[in-house]
């Protein structure tokens, strides 16, 4: 039976959560006004004994509140795997705003029955609010910034059915729920809450040899439960598991799961262990680190990875070729974004490479019930299930700047613009829509036609520096926000130019589906050099994770790589690539000098630094790399090891010389690439013989000189005559 509710609790608010009770729903209390009054009638719904696990979110913990109960903004996804019945979200008191990211994840971890208040100033929309600062670049203030963000948000809550308000008046007012309560489905599975999680399980359970499972699920359907449950029974059955994902806070429920399920079982850090097995969580970078190295995958290993959409795709087709069983878990529309464009790219992968792969959905609900409005809200408030427009242009596109003010207010358009970037992207977040609107410098373009929008690009400016201020920059003493790539030109290139210069950045760029490889993306790009040239802009740049097809998209397109970096990062095991393209002779000026630089440091940082990059991605940065014609030494060298019995090893720089010298043509040519891999990164040949499916170091021996001659013979030939 429910407490009573507090003498100070409204009658209108207790009717409207009994309601939610019975329809196993969550809510929205909006509150509205004076800072002060808002958190006064805040502090009177969390005073209600009802609430055993409230939230209250704001920049400073209030008074009277318990430190366990209170959360900054930025900490959110401490909170990933927990459950709430209350949280109070101050966006309204000084120094607090509203950040779209935790929203977002915050409203996951309410259970049915439960309450998100929102605070929020009556003027709301009317000006920036604290969380902008993070959006404030240099030289831009807080004070400068747009906010069609957040103006958007409040019109769409003033619009929205289901919410409760509470603003000037006396009393809230509420809506009336007037469904029939909808019974919860029964599982036949004790340990499941759902059929479909029940599903999940089975099929997890069973994963048979070279038989992927894609498991895919919106918010609070309890696929990461799931995959904590069949990792219970799989170590009842000795098995060893290994675990990944962008980041361990995501796979908290399955630990929990596994807990609970497991109670003999210890667990130490990232890593759950009985008697009989253990479960173990790597970072991507880790894992794929262990997997080269010949530590991770092979015969009978089991790997299960959650969040897969905000991984790249040549990861996970890395491990899908490492370990025979594998399951592909992530969420489709959520606060990570991303989901819907993994199930529709990854799938091509997993075709070519697993064509006898599985697919299971979770859509039932698992916190709450079917139709819950609290869901509906946040998904249309932060644009969680955007998704872009599916036709084919009808006859042609065209091109056009959006302006952001007619796009925040055509919320038609802006869902098939925000939908397309998070299909195209693995690390869309609702905090990208915001900073779509309102980030200062930045620009929109889309080419439509008669079937809606086919492609977009987003570009901000950077650079722009005085000399004094870029001196201080490159030195370290300095650190603007903002500027990612004239900055890091400037640090780690020591080009001081990138800052006083003028530079444009590409942030995204996607095509639909359906019009993908009809040049939509070249015809963008081109588009964009026309406008950098007549803006004044020196430069035009992106950045980007090592993808091989990625890479060759913007080399097909003119630009060329001037840094690299030099680790892997985590949430991605992937590393960096800048690449730049000269508008004015400024411009080629600097970017002449950017590549030189970059040239010169590659072939070392192949030995070192950079002795694991993915060895098609090193070839092509070779390419790139000037080449003078080989030496009659070279020659002679090569000659002895190709048709003679001469050690490659001690001819290793002809060998690197013949590599640079056909690299031009050999884009994409894997034996090219693992022969790069050898000369330059020093790759063993016990790792040749794992990537090569070759059975030791005398085949692998075999390989490398049929390789040389193979290279040698194209090298010798007159220009043309090779075909390429």
């Amino acid at each position: 039976m429910s407490p009573l509710p507090s003498p100070h609790f409204p009658p209108e608010l207790d009717e409207f959560c009994q309601a939610l009770r019975r329809h196993r729903w969550r809510g929205l209390v909006w509150l509205q006004g004076e800072a002060g009054r808002c958190r006064e009638r805040a502090w009177r719904l969390w005073g209600d004994a009802r609430w055993q696990a409230p939230l209250w979110v704001a920049p400073e913990s209030p008074d009277g509140i318990a430190a366990s109960s209170w959360l900054p903004a930025s900490k959110a996804r401490t909170r990933l795997g927990g459950e709430q019945d209350l949280i109070v979200f101050d966006a309204a008191s000084p120094g607090a705003g509203f950040d779209p990211e935790a929203f977002g994840a915050l409203s996951g971890t309410l259970r049915a029955g439960g309450l998100m208040v929102l605070l929020t100033p009556t003027d709301w929309g009317a000006r920036p609010d604290a969380d902008y600062a993070r959006l404030a670049e240099y030289p831009w203030s807080l004070e400068e910034l747009s906010c069609r963000y957040l103006a958007r948000l409040s019109t769409l809550l003033a619009d929205a059915p289901g919410v409760a308000r509470w603003t000037d008046a006396a009393s809230p007012v509420v809506p009336v729920l007037t469904d029939e309560p909808r019974e919860a489905p029964t599982s036949p599975d004790a340990a499941c809450l759902t059929p479909d999680q029940a599903d999940a399980v089975a099929r997890l359970e069973r994963l048979r040899r070279r038989r992927p499972l894609v498991m895919t699920a919106d918010r609070g359907r309890g696929k990461t439960a799931a995959l904590g449950i069949a990792c219970a029974r799989l170590l009842a059955r000795g098995i060893a598991v290994l675990v990944t994902a962008p980041r361990p806070a995501a796979v908290a429920g399955l630990f929990e799961r596994l807990a609970a399920l497991c109670p003999e079982g210890v667990r130490q850090g990232n890593r759950f262990a009985t008697d009989k097995g253990h479960v173990s969580f790597l970072a991507p970078d880790e894992l794929q680190a262990r997997i080269e190295r010949g530590e991770a995958g092979g015969a009978g290993s089991w790997l299960l990875v959650d969040e897969a959409a905000a991984i790249p795709a040549g990861l996970l087709g890395s491990w899908l070729e490492a370990f025979p069983r594998i399951a592909f878990a992530t969420t489709v529309h959520g606060y990570e974004g991303a989901g819907r464009g993994f199930a529709l790219r990854f799938r091509e992968r997993l075709d070519r490479l697993a064509p006898d792969w599985r697919e299971c959905h979770l859509a039932t609900p698992v916190r709450w019930a079917e139709g819950d409005p609290l869901e509906a809200l946040t998904s249309r408030l932060l644009m969680l299930d955007a998704e872009p427009d599916v036709d084919q242009p009808e006859a042609g596109v065209h091109w056009q700047r959006e302006d952001r003010r007619d796009l925040a207010r055509d919320e038609p358009r802006l869902r098939a613009i925000f939908g397309l970037l998070v299909q195209a992207h693995y690390r869309t977040t609702p905090g990208d829509l915001r900073r779509l609107l309102d980030a200062p410098g930045g620009r929109i373009a889309s080419l439509s036609g008669g079937g809606g929008v086919a492609a977009v690009a987003v570009t901000s400016d950077e650079g722009g520096f005085e000399p004094v201020l870029a001196e201080r920059v490159a030195r370290g003493e300095r650190r603007p926000r903002g500027h990612l790539l004239a900055q890091s030109l400037a640090a780690h290139a020591g080009e001081r130019e990138a800052l006083m210069a003028r530079l444009r950045r590409v942030l995204r760029i996607a095509v639909v589906s359906p019009c993908r490889r009809q040049g939509m993306g070249a015809q963008l790009l081109a588009a964009e050099r026309r406008d950098a040239e007549s803006d004044g802009i020196d430069l035009l740049g992106a950045s980007f994770g090592t993808d091989p097809g990625l890479l060759a998209f913007w080399q097909g397109q003119g630009f060329r790589v001037v840094r690299l970096g030099l680790t892997r990062e985590t949430s991605t095991g992937e590393h960096a690539l800048m690449v730049v393209q000269p508008i004015s002779a400024k411009g080629e000026a600097l970017a002449t000098r950017l590549m030189h630089r970059f040239h010169r440091q590659l072939p070392a940082l192949l030995a070192f630094e950079l002795a694991e990059l993915e060895p098609l991605v090193a070839l092509a940065l070779l390419g790139e790399c000037p080449a003078g014609p080989l030496s009659a030494e070279d020659l002679r060298d090569l000659e002895d090891v190709a048709h003679g019995h001469r050690d490659p090893a001690m001819v290793r720089p002809a060998v690197q010389a013949l590599i640079g010298f056909v690299a031009p043509h050999g884009q994409g040519d894997d034996a090219l690439a693992m022969l790069a891999a050898w000369a330059f990164q020093g790759r063993s040949d016990e790792w040749l013989a794992r990537r090569l499916s070759l059975s030791g170091a005398r085949q692998v021996d075999g390989w490398r000189r049929q390789g040389i001659a193979r290279w040698l013979d194209a090298a010798s030939l007159p220009k043309g005559e090779d075909g390429r």
